[in-house]
């Protein structure tokens, strides 16, 4: 609501200095420093005083005498140098809340593709993978809470060299074939994700002590490619195996896709060969003759030396079929995919993924105006490449509008490594935080700390509530384990280290996810409560009319309760702006803060006037619905009770 009406008062002014001035100034709306200052500030006599060489104080005071009635507005008034202090209509502003105006936001004609969680289908998701599909679904639902169009993609990389791996591990250690690997993913008693894991930190020490074994993972990436023989069979039953279980993972924190495009369909349909084309037709690229990287293609401008984009055996590195999957997003490929059904949702959506075998789908994807990567920073550099190579083929303007939406690794904090009983050198206990290695084998399984968050919130709820059934101390467990775990993930800016730790994550005070989780429930809880008494919950649109609401909003610290938990638009605006999810997780704690203030100071169910206590019955409703919004911006359900 107040988000709408910033806008709505900064157009008026713009609409006057335009009539008034001749002038067509872009009018910003500013929070004034203090309360006491009113709601927005209006800088615009600033601006003008360059176009008219007059003092803005002369300026501003000539706007406010002049501009007529704002809607919305109560008053307005000069301060300081040239400022425009606003203090807007508090029964107007409050009547629009009750009846619940200005809370969709208007559809836009924009499609953003945002593509996230991309996880190696070679082994079981660990928490960095979380922090990925947490920020990129998040990410997701704000740019959703704010009107754009999002396709959600989940590139799956299955003819990589982390699958490779895996398959020559299975292969050449293991001696299994596709039926034996078949058997192994039909046995009901093995995590096939969880075996792929340790099978592959085997093959990775067993390069290292074998490096002529290295020509294994060349062989199979040939033969993955190639997409025939028993390898690339093999590579078939694993990648699919495991994105299967990586989506039921992510399922369990409520993170969902539109489609899966994969990098077996980027090489079969020849989208790597018309990207390819393409760069060598506009000189993109150039075949390198001597030098260390003789027999390559390379791009040039990236080092000294350029990038190579086409090894001298002929195989494309994976950054080279990353333009081309970009060229695609953008629809620039004059390529698309098949596609076939992979899964559906509770709710009947389905998950597409790509194929190469001609369907009647119907569907289509790509053709955003926008694209959003989130990967993590290690991938800068690699990132830079795919938009060098859009640059370098003319296409700037989509160049401008891939955005890498990169974050900081995570790491345990020493205690979380003792929670999880995972074993320290006295060293490493002295340390902030310790870094994992999937590769070494050293990490935490994504599903590993999703139970033992259950688990522990289970005892939790349990003590609390003894008397409700297994189930559903269960769900509710569950659903404070994931507010817990995304909430944590997602607090921090994308640039900051997280030393992810379990006791603090799962805390019902402070700033978690379980603290949210609890304000809301608390709101809910008291007109449960006023029901249990006896009482129905008011009628709050014909009790509180606007004269009423002034009245009750006279007292400043019910208007500032009212105006901050109204001014979720803004926050989810300003994070979208920003790119950064922790900006709505910092308004989550603060409105959940505020409410329990509220709480603690007005005895609301205990009200003796009936007036006032209808304006903090609905003030408590207006609470549980604006925290229950934007824990849902958040991927955070509330519980029944905690």
């Amino acid at each position: 609501m107040f988000h709408s009406l910033e806008k709505q008062i900064a157009a008026a002014f713009h609409a006057h200095i335009q009539i008034r001035y001749g002038i067509d100034l872009p009018v910003a709306a500013e929070q004034p420093r203090q309360s006491e200052f009113g709601e927005i500030a209006i800088p615009a006599a600033f601006q003008l005083a360059r176009h008219l060489k007059q003092a803005p104080k002369r300026i501003a005071a000539e706007i406010v005498a002049e501009i007529g009635p704002v809607e919305g507005v109560a008053a307005m008034e000069v301060a300081g140098n040239g400022y425009i202090n606003v203090r807007l209509d508090r029964g107007a502003y409050a009547e629009a809340l009750l009846r619940g105006e200005g809370e969709e936001a208007a559809e836009t004609g924009e499609k953003i593709i945002v593509e996230h969680t991309n996880i190696n289908p070679n082994k079981a998701a660990h928490i960095g993978h979380l922090r990925n599909a947490a920020l990129g679904d998040t990410f997701v639902r704000m740019l959703r809470a704010r009107g754009n169009r999002v396709e959600v993609q989940n590139y799956i990389d299955n003819t990589g060299v982390q699958v490779a791996d895996v398959v020559a591990g299975f292969h050449y250690l293991d001696h299994k074939g596709p039926a034996e690997v078949q058997t192994l993913i039909d046995d009901a008693t093995v995590r096939f994700d969880y075996y792929c894991w340790d099978l592959y930190a085997k093959i990775s020490g067993y390069y290292k002590d074998h490096p002529e074994s290295l020509a294994w993972r060349a062989e199979t990436l040939h033969a993955i490619e190639a997409g025939e023989g028993e390898l690339a069979e093999l590579a078939h039953l694993v990648a699919d195996t495991v994105v299967a279980a990586h989506l039921a993972t992510m399922q369990r924190l409520d993170v969902e896709y539109d489609v899966l495009p994969r990098e077996s369909e980027i090489l079969h349909l020849h989208f790597w060969s018309a990207a390819f084309d393409l760069l060598k037709e506009r000189k993109a690229i150039y075949f390198e003759t001597e030098g260390k990287n003789a027999g390559c293609w390379v791009m040039p401008g990236l080092s000294e030396e350029g990038k190579v984009i086409v090894r001298s055996d002929g195989t494309v590195v994976y950054t080279g079929k990353d333009i081309a999957y970009q060229l695609w997003k953008f629809g620039l490929l004059g390529k698309d995919f098949y596609y076939r059904p992979w899964s559906s949702y509770s709710d009947g959506r389905v998950v597409w993924v790509s194929t190469d075998e001609p369907t009647e789908s119907g569907q289509h994807f790509g053709h955003g105006s926008r694209v959003y990567n989130v990967i993590d920073s290690r991938q800068s550099y690699l990132q830079d490449v795919v938009v060098a190579g859009l640059r370098a083929l003319g296409y700037n303007e989509q160049a401008d509008r891939s955005i890498h939406f990169n974050y900081e690794m995570v790491a345990l904090s020493p205690r979380c490594c003792a929670d999880l009983g995972i074993p320290l050198s006295e060293e490493d206990r002295k340390r902030p935080y310790v870094e994992v290695s999937g590769r070494k084998g050293l990490g935490v399984k994504a599903d590993d700390l999703i139970d033992t968050l259950i688990a522990r919130a289970l005892e939790e709820v349990v003590s609390r509530h003894p008397e409700n059934s297994e189930e559903e101390n269960r769900r509710a467990a569950g659903q404070i384990a994931i507010a817990a775990l995304r909430y944590f993930l997602l607090k921090y800016t994308r640039n900051t280290v997280i030393a992810f730790d379990l006791q603090e994550a799962l805390s019902f005070e402070g700033d978690t996810g379980p603290y949210l989780q609890y304000s809301a429930v608390r709101a809910r809880n008291i007109l449960r409560k006023l029901e249990e008494r006896g009482e129905e919950i008011p009628d709050f649109t014909s009790e509180l009319n606007r004269e009423a609401l002034a009245r009750q909003l006279q007292w400043e610290d019910f208007w500032q309760l009212l105006l901050g938990a109204s001014k979720a638009d803004s926050a989810i605006e300003s994070a979208v702006s920003a790119g950064e999810p922790a900006h709505v997780a910092k308004y989550a704690f603060q409105l959940a803060q505020a409410f329990s203030n509220f709480y603690q100071k007005y005895p609301v169910i205990h009200e003796a006037r009936r007036e006032k206590k209808v304006f903090l019955l609905w003030m408590t409703d207006f609470f549980r619905r604006q925290l229950a919004r934007t824990a849902g911006i958040l991927g955070i359900q509330v519980p029944e009770y905690m």
